[in-house]
This record gives C-alpha cells, structure tokens and sequence, in this order.
C-alpha cells in the first residue's frame, strides 16, 4: 500500500505492535516526523527525498529505539553507486549511520559487521539532542544546526 505523502505519520502512534514500516516511494523529506514507537524494528524507506543525513538519523534513532533493519536506498543522503555517489560517499554515509544507531544490524541491504561497527564508533561520535545539551549550559534561545562530524576536528557534511 502506498501511502499519501500528505499524510501524517503521526497517526502511526495508534499501531502500538506495528514492527515494520515500509515508506517507500512517498517524496518524504529529512523532515518527516514520526510518533514514539518502540515496537517498530525494521523501517524501508527507499527512494524519497531524504537529503539531509543528520537530521532523518537522529528522528529514526529517537523515535524507534529498537530499530535493527532500516533501508533508505535511492535518497540524496545515502550515496551509493546506483545515485551517483562514490565508494568514499558510501562507506561514510554507513559508518555515519551505524554510529548514531548502535543496534543496526542491517543498513540498506548489507548486514553490519562488527568490525564496521567498531570503525564506526571511532570515527563518529554519537550525537545527542542538541537542544537538551544547550539547555544543560543555560544556553537554549541559540538555535543550533545538527551536523556529522568526525572525532578528529574535520566537519564532514551539514
């Protein structure tokens, strides 16, 4: 079933066993946001309009906790060999991935391999909500830009 991009997946929260959720082909953007719904292990959402990585990451790893399986082929930011994108592009966009989402166990259609995981957490740190982090510092009426960003002081993308 295809799913209305004008649609709203917040009405997804009444599904609470709801384990897997296909969004493919709806020209969702990075944007989307999804209810809290920890029962959800497995997301496909190929070939939308997803071109901003940190962002869509950090909605998936909020809102499903326990997501092992998520597919996001044909999007702008998960380069691959089929969009245009080179081995470089691929290979960090996994690694950015599999850092912000620790229990991956599959990305796109490649299984995660333990050794990638662990490349993957020393070339990423784990980002966290950057609004709660500047609300600790007293510092909240900044806006502030979520980005990917090596461990060493490179800036990789925004």
């Amino acid at each position: 079933m295809r799913i209305s991009p004008y649609w709203n997946p917040a009405l997804l929260g009444q599904l609470e066993k709801l384990s897997t959720l296909i969004l493919d082909c709806n020209n969702y953007t990075s944007h989307i946001k999804f209810p809290y719904m920890p029962s959800v292990t497995t997301v496909c959402i190929n070939k939308n309009k997803i071109n901003n990585l940190p962002v869509f990451v950090e909605e998936i790893r909020r809102k499903f906790p326990n997501i092992k399986i998520l597919s996001m082929m044909n999007n702008e930011a998960a380069p691959s060999y089929f969009n245009g994108g080179s081995l470089t592009q691929y290979k960090d966009y996994r690694q950015y991935v599999i850092s912000q989402i620790p229990g991956l166990e599959i990305l796109d259609d490649t299984e995660v391999l333990e050794k990638e995981r662990a490349q993957a957490r020393k070339t990423y740190r784990l980002q966290h909500s950057s609004h709660s982090s500047r609300k600790r510092r007293g510092d909240s009426s900044k806006k502030t830009h979520t980005h990917m960003q090596k461990k060493s002081n490179t800036v990789i993308r925004q």
